[in-house]
């Protein structure tokens, strides 16, 4: 709040759904559920705040169905989701059908009256994907999150990683960018 940053978003526990942090859902769902509910109370307790909380599980199964983590309409704010192009060999579409995938996400959102969100996105175990890359900005196109966010470091980068430069146009393109960085 000091440093005028009341209106942020926050997303608490991501890719909880998995067993990459410690703060993982799985295994007991209830109790995650209860330190989400207990944070979300603290913040909305901070007078003046208008934060808003960003729900964002991985993409797909993983460790535990990510909708037996969700906390409950009154603690979130926006549903996100990480979503990379993962397992090698998945295709786009194969993503946005497959069980817990994008489409499931936009609709169980949309059940939940709450925006959808991709705090990180972009390129993991396909190299250069620039099927990938288009398939989720027209995904964006179609589906309007409050916001989304290319994850660029290398080797996995779209912007300034010279390991993918057909990905690379497509999203240079896409932000009216050319050249190089």
């Amino acid at each position: 709040m000091a440093h005028g940053l009341g209106d942020a978003v926050l997303v608490l526990g991501w890719e909880m759904n998995g067993t990459t942090y410690s703060h993982r859902c799985r295994p007991d769902p209830t109790a995650w559920k209860a330190y989400w509910r207990r944070v979300a109370g603290v913040l909305r307790g901070v007078p003046g705040q208008r934060f808003r909380l960003d729900f964002t599980p991985s993409r797909g199964l993983d460790a535990i169905p990510w909708p037996h983590c969700y906390p409950g309409d009154d603690v979130v704010d926006i549903i996100g989701m990480d979503a990379y192009d993962q397992p090698a060999g998945l295709s786009f579409e194969e993503q946005v059908d497959e069980e817990y995938g994008l489409a499931h996400h936009v609709r169980f959102a949309a059940a939940h009256g709450k925006p959808v969100s991709y705090p990180e996105w972009g390129l993991f175990r396909n190299g250069d994907d620039p099927a990938y890359v288009r398939g989720m900005l027209d995904w964006f196109a179609a589906h309007r999150p409050v916001y989304q966010t290319v994850t660029d470091y290398c080797p996995h980068g779209v912007w300034g990683c010279a390991d993918n430069p057909a990905s690379a146009r497509i999203v240079r393109g896409a932000l009216g960018a050319s050249g190089r960085r």
